[in-house]
């Protein structure tokens, strides 16, 4: 599944060709309501005709904007991908299988969105986790999925001090764990946890309660910098996402952590192990991160 560079990479790219768009057709393939779970009065009403106004990402989801007050909201999940194709060039995202480059629709397309000066937005999704659901742009903020997500770390307001509240609600978690809850923190993910514990020199398998002001402001300062030098990168490499133009994301060829047990670490020069926290596969150094 992406994580919050991967997909805010993907509506950087997408916002580009999208917006001022006019859709006139949509085409589901059989077997494929529930990659758009949509009924066709709204689609008719609220979808065709509509003009693209904007692109937005909340925590790991893209929302397309339309005019008719309603949005388009997209999950791409494992494996899914957004391919545009106008005629004149091709832009594809997600999973990066060959229908990023071949001709569409092709087996794995499920929704095809056509607009009024003939570029097609295909949704493409091999294993049918992903979906796109079309809702009034009002009652977003009101959906469970969205009303249970915690602030996005890269916004202004979400500061140190708001950062230590939230962790502090759960005084009696392990960080890596805490990381990982989208109620406290969006769109962070096993990659960036890895990342920025390393880099804050926290032991993933910390409790909270331990942490003192100093842990608080590194871990924060560290979450800052791995998503944005991530976002600078176009996102990670792992092997189901690449960035908007179909090209790998080089954020991993720059990890420190993250993949690269055995190998030493850039900091001390100690191995690089994997242990499980939370029920992921963790990577650390135990000769810098400090368990508290």
């Amino acid at each position: 599944m992406p994580e919050l560079p991967e997909v805010e990479t993907i509506k950087l790219g997408l916002e580009k060709l999208l917006i001022g768009k006019i859709i006139i057709k949509v085409i589901v393939s059989d077997n494929s309501l529930k990659s758009f779970p949509n009924n066709q009065f709204d689609v008719n009403k609220f979808m065709l005709n509509a003009r693209i106004v904007a692109l937005r990402r909340r925590a790991k989801i893209l929302i397309i904007e339309l005019s008719t007050a309603y949005s388009l909201v997209i999950h791409l999940k494992m494996t899914g991908q957004l391919v545009f194709v106008d005629g004149k060039y091709r832009f594809g995202a997600g999973h990066p299988n060959d229908s990023l480059v071949n001709r569409l629709p092709d087996n794995s397309t499920r929704i095809s969105i056509k607009f009024k000066d003939e570029g097609v937005l295909y949704f493409n999704d091999q294993r049918k986790f992903g979906w796109i659901k079309l809702l009034p742009t009002t009652i977003l903020n009101d959906k469970d999925f969205f009303r249970h997500h915690g602030p996005e770390p890269l916004q202004k307001n979400f500061t140190s001090y708001v950062f230590k509240n939230r962790l502090l609600k759960h005084k009696n978690t392990m960080l890596k764990a805490a990381l990982l809850n989208q109620s406290i923190i969006a769109g962070i993910g096993n990659i960036y946890a890895d990342e920025s514990l390393w880099l804050a020199k926290l032991h993933p398998k910390s409790v909270i309660s331990n942490l003192n002001d100093k842990d608080f402001v590194r871990l924060h300062r560290a979450i800052l910098e791995v998503l944005n030098l991530s976002l600078r990168a176009g996102g990670s490499t792992d092997k189901n996402y690449v960035d908007a133009y179909g090209n790998k994301g080089n954020y991993l060829k720059f990890a420190n952590v993250f993949r690269r047990e055995g190998q030493l670490c850039p900091q001390c020069g100690e191995p690089i192990i994997k242990i499980r926290v939370a029920s992921r596969g963790t990577h650390i150094c135990l000769n810098c991160q400090i368990l508290k």
